[in-house]
């Protein structure tokens, strides 16, 4: 064993072009493959789990980017979306004294049932009503459908929301008339839209205010959820948002565009379970990997301690023989990362078509996981390493 190792050893110099590293790691393939399998298996997990996280967040604030303002009023004891609370439409109105607002836009949502028109079954659905005469959603199918919002008990149909719904969609793309039951009153599916389903809400739908209040007949008109303020070109957003703070009452909650959406994505990351477990599921899949090369990279060494001793003994130092030890980590890392990082794109387009979430790989997590796998392998191998201390030269005599 010990001519063995030397004989690799000598195929590692500069001139050779074959590190040592390499040699050590594809001399035992069996345990190669342990280690590959293993580092995949924790970067899909960290993938899955950033995936999902990610998810939930931005299928949270498409909502609020849609939004054509610039500051948005709520009431403060409003936590998100789903736990809104109505305040008086005359609070909006007063926003109107400063010069630099150039319009108001009231918003009403609510949950309530919806009957799916081929089976019956009912299922929850949320439902956004706002003045039609003004479009403030900047989303796909609305401005083409705004005049069917002027009907009365017509409704605009989310097409991503979940089949459980009903092949809304489908019917509407076909040509066919599609009525339903929302909240025991019949109304009619005037056309399309698009924004997509949630972790808060498996489908929406869009009406107009009038519309709105007859399906939610015990509704106060006047008392709405969400105040959307246009300014004049050329304002200092900040700067009025400040001032409305100071002008309105305190039971009134004035953000910016930018922070209703941080509001509303702390909320999720923050105030939730949910956030929580997928941040967790990441650092045990962190976790899982460190364990995982450290088991490799522990056994690698402990295997040829007497010919590390040897090495000691010829005069290589122990940063050498770190050095041999992270290179190591950092080729399993590259080489496991690859084929996790293949697998997890198969797994978000199943969970996509599974769920109708948001879940895509992006630039930035692509990184970050290579990052953390890198650092994953190389605190394992630190680790490892310590095992060499006790590689003495007089262990082989």
């Amino acid at each position: 064993m010990l001519k063995q190792f030397i004989s690799i050893f000598q195929f590692s110099n500069p001139n050779k072009k074959i590190p040592l590293s390499w040699l050590q790691l594809t001399r035992e393939r069996t345990r190669l493959t342990v280690a590959l399998a293993g580092i995949g298996f924790a970067d899909i997990l960290m993938f899955m789990q950033l995936g999902f996280r990610d998810a939930l967040y931005y299928s949270n604030v498409r909502f609020h980017t849609s939004l054509q303002g610039d500051i948005i009023l709520i009431n403060s004891q409003s936590n998100a979306v789903l736990s809104m609370k109505s305040f008086s439409q005359r609070r909006l109105y007063r926003a109107l004294d400063l010069p630099t607002v150039q319009s108001v836009h009231s918003i009403y949502l609510d949950y309530t049932s919806w009957k799916n028109p081929e089976t019956g079954r009912p299922r929850s659905i949320l439902i956004f009503g706002f003045n039609p005469e003004v479009n403030i959603f900047n989303l796909p199918g609305i401005q083409e459908n705004i005049e069917q919002l002027k009907l009365p008990d017509v409704v605009l149909y989310d097409r991503s929301s979940r089949l459980e719904y009903g092949p809304i969609a489908a019917n509407i793309d076909a040509g066919k008339t599609v009525t339903a039951e929302v909240r025991r009153r019949r109304i009619k599916v005037g056309g399309l839209f698009t924004l997509g389903a949630s972790f808060g809400a498996d489908g929406n739908l869009i009406t107009s205010d009038v519309n709105f209040l007859r399906i939610f007949s015990n509704r106060q008109r006047g008392l709405i959820d969400i105040g959307v303020i246009k300014l004049k070109p050329g304002a200092n957003t900040s700067a009025v948002a400040e001032d409305l703070r100071n002008y309105l009452p305190k039971d009134i909650n004035v953000l910016t565009k930018q922070e209703f959406i941080d509001f509303e994505r702390n909320y999720w990351a923050t105030s939730t379970a949910i956030g929580f477990i997928f941040t967790l599921g990441t650092i045990m899949g962190f976790i899982v990997g460190t364990v995982i090369v450290y088991q490799i990279l522990y056994t690698e060494v402990a295997d040829h301690l007497a010919e590390y001793a040897t090495l000691k003994a010829i005069g290589y130092t122990q940063n050498y023989l770190l050095n041999v030890i992270l290179q190591e980590a950092l080729i399993l890392a590259l080489m496991g990362y690859l084929p996790g990082f293949l697998f997890a794109l198969f797994m978000y387009k199943t969970a996509r078509e599974a769920t109708l979430l948001p879940v895509f790989m992006s630039l930035d997590r692509a990184v970050l996981v290579l990052i953390l796998t890198i650092l994953m392998c190389f605190i394992s191998g630190a680790i490892a390493v310590r095992k060499l201390r006790s590689a003495d030269p007089a262990d082989i005599f």
